[in-house]
């Protein structure tokens, strides 16, 4: 799935990868520093990052089933969205642990989102096997001197008229 000739998935990670990492890093200053805030800044980015991590999905998911079957890409692909699957489920149960006081996480709501963290890094890795070896949504097209995806996308090219 692309908008203006750019693949949606891969525009929509950052987002829960960052909010979700930038939780666990803010577990551990509260794990180190102690104080209610950094607990309860985790807890909403949890939250946000397990909603990002859907609406990611959803797409990743549509751009699967354009793969051709029997190929590498194919089951990297399944194996990408299993894992990160896994990853949002890990948060999930992570915030779950954390909705009686957000502000007094327990050490396994955080181990639980640090182990996220850390198969997180596997899905990560995976989507860039697809992407960087693989070339899977990459325009067939792409180099590095290739035009902007808008000259074809919006601007239409001029038609010759014949004398």
């Amino acid at each position: 799935m692309k908008i203006l000739g750019h693949s949606v998935h891969p525009m929509l990670v950052v987002f829960p990868f960052g909010l979700l990492a930038t939780a666990v890093v803010f577990d551990v200053i509260h794990m180190t520093l102690g104080g209610p805030v950094f607990a309860v800044v985790a807890y909403w980015m949890i939250a946000a990052g397990i909603i990002g991590g859907l609406a990611a999905a959803f797409f990743g998911w549509a751009d699967w089933f354009g793969i051709p079957a029997g190929t590498r890409a194919k089951s990297i692909g399944l194996a990408h969205g299993l894992v990160n699957t896994g990853v949002v489920l890990l948060f999930a149960i992570s915030w779950y642990l954390r909705t009686g006081a957000p502000e007094r996480p327990t050490i396994m709501a955080s181990v639980i989102a640090i182990a996220g963290a850390g198969v997180a890094l596997v899905g990560g890795w995976l989507g860039g096997e697809l992407v960087e070896r693989l070339g899977v949504g990459v325009h067939a097209g792409a180099n590095v001197d290739a035009p902007s995806s808008l000259t074809t996308a919006v601007i239409p090219k001029p038609t010759q008229v014949s004398k």
